[in-house]
């Protein structure tokens, strides 16, 4: 008797021990789609900031390698986040090819990806801007924040008049309507004497979002250290969920700062809100974004560069929002872009709300 108890009790062990080990691994069901690929965590974006002398940098890696160190549960929520992308994308349309860089393995680096019909419809995201100003310039006026909510509209719909892709260029059959609009539901204004917020979202700490399941909430307050701005990829924690953006850096009017005067940081941000990644993977040439029709690249871009510019044996698209080019040179997100923006407002998808899901 003692001995069948002893059974019981280690088998009861194990199963138990299998049970907890498998909220850290992915279920069996996940090895329909391939995740080998899969990467969150990088040392990349730290090489590439101590390397900016452009004055460019987006800290969204960054802030997301540290709330991996603070929350171990939160690569399994991106995996799974990934995961369903993936799937819903395979189901809708042409299959993901995870690793390619969107070069296909022709060296052009030139795929086209058809928009795939996921019955959504135009999808709007209500936002709400919480400007948070310790002196007069930093108080932005509302036909600031009106002009950068009409440039996200522009960019978001193709409708931007400066898409003007090179001549030579192969990446005119890329660039699309995402059919993701933006309306400003509300304006919060905060004054406060801190001079710089920095990159901890002590910012969303003191001003918290507003029922951010519904809503693209973005701060608008000075980051400090040349950083424009960063966001939080779907998957993280309400209570830090959306954006933030140094003043000088939102809309194209008012308190504005070149090169970056066009509205871009902002389409960059909400870009990573809504589970795009740089467009070079934030790695190497094998290190990949995760979206078949950007090629690969082993790093930014910055500045205005001249066409065509190879990397990694691909012309890189360093006319793609997601890259690190001056506002004026960044006219367009691929059709691949698109399709992984909406995989995200699926039923059970992290932002399902935005397409009534």
């Amino acid at each position: 008797m003692k001995k069948v108890f002893l059974s019981l009790l280690v088998a009861t062990s194990i199963f138990i021990g299998c049970q907890e080990n498998s909220t850290d691994m992915p279920n069996e069901t996940q090895t329909k789609i391939d995740m080998s690929d899969f990467i969150v965590h990088t040392d990349e974006p730290e090489t590439f900031a101590k390397n900016d002398k452009n004055g460019k940098n987006c800290y969204s890696m960054q802030v997301l390698n540290r709330q991996l160190k603070e929350n171990p549960g939160l690569y399994k929520k991106m995996y799974n986040v990934e995961y369903a992308t993936r799937k819903f994308i395979a189901a809708k349309g042409k299959p993901v090819k995870p690793g390619d860089g969107g070069s296909g393995g022709s060296g052009s680096g030139d795929v086209d990806v058809a928009p795939i019909n996921d019955g959504f419809g135009i999808v709007t995201i209500p936002v709400y801007v919480h400007v948070v100003y310790s002196n007069s310039n930093q108080n932005i006026s509302d036909a600031q924040i009106n002009s950068q909510i009409a440039v996200l509209n522009a960019d978001f719909r193709k409708t931007n008049s400066d898409l003007n892709l090179p001549s030579g260029s192969t990446f005119a059959n890329d660039a699309t309507d995402s059919e993701i609009e933006f309306t400003l539901a509300g304006t919060f204004r905060n004054a406060n004497s801190n001079a710089s917020w920095g990159t901890n979202n002590a910012v969303k700490s003191a001003y918290p979002p507003v029922t951010p399941n519904t809503h693209l909430n973005i701060w608008i307050a000075e980051i400090g250290g040349g950083i424009l701005g960063y966001a939080q990829f779907p998957g993280g924690n309400s209570a830090t969920d959306g954006v933030v953006i140094s003043p000088q850096y939102f809309g194209t009017t008012g308190f504005v700062a070149a090169p970056f005067n066009k509205g871009r940081t902002a389409t960059h941000e909400v870009g990573h809100y809504l589970n795009l990644r740089h467009i070079w993977g934030d790695g190497r040439c094998r290190q990949d974004d995760f979206v078949l029709d950007t090629p690969s690249s082993d790093g930014p871009n910055y500045g205005c560069p001249s066409f065509p510019t190879v990397n990694c044996k691909t012309t890189d698209m360093t006319m793609n929002y997601m890259d690190y080019t001056d506002d004026a040179c960044m006219y367009m997100f691929t059709d691949g872009q698109r399709n992984r923006m909406r995989a995200i407002f699926a039923s059970g998808g992290p932002r399902a709300a935005f397409a009534g899901n």
